[in-house]
Parts: structure tokens; sequence; C-alpha cells
């Protein structure tokens, strides 16, 4: 499930490290975060949707990848980002 245009513009500019900021890890991870938890509610009524399944894993792949060049990067950042989303380690 993707989002609505008008929540990943406040996803962005909540996440954004500055200004028209769309490219950041922040912000990448913070869209897919919105996008995996759409995706989990959607599961709750749809069991045996195998197919979005296999996208959901392949976003919550693509997170992690992200979250840990942030780590790598600045381990502050990570923290920080991590808490905001509220995403255990």
């Amino acid at each position: 499930m993707s989002i609505k245009s008008d929540r990943k513009t406040e996803v962005i500019n909540e996440y954004a490290t500055k200004k028209g900021d769309t490219r950041s890890p922040e912000v990448q991870v913070a869209i897919l975060t919105e996008r995996i938890r759409n995706l989990t509610d959607h599961f709750k009524t749809h069991k045996k949707d195998n197919h979005s399944r296999q996208g959901l894993l392949k976003l919550v792949n693509q997170r992690r990848k992200l979250l840990d060049y942030v780590k790598l990067k600045n381990e502050d950042r990570y923290e920080d980002l991590r808490k905001r989303l509220g995403l255990r380690r």
C-alpha cells in the first residue's frame, strides 16, 4: 500500500534535515516506515494476501539497509531516528 501524497508531504516535512530535503536517509526511512505500517494494517484484514506480503519484506529489508547506513555514518542520528519512529533495535 502506498501512502497518500498529503501524508507523504507531512512525513517529509517532519523528518527533513533542511528545507526541500527528500533524499536524506532519515526521510527515506520515515516514508518506508509509513508504508510498512500501512501494509501491516492491511494484513490484519487480508491475511492471505501473499503477494503484498512479499512486497512488505522488500520494504523492511530496504529500510534495514538504510538504517545500517545511518548507523555507520553517525550513531547519534541513528538513535534519534530510531526513537522518533518508535523502532526497536
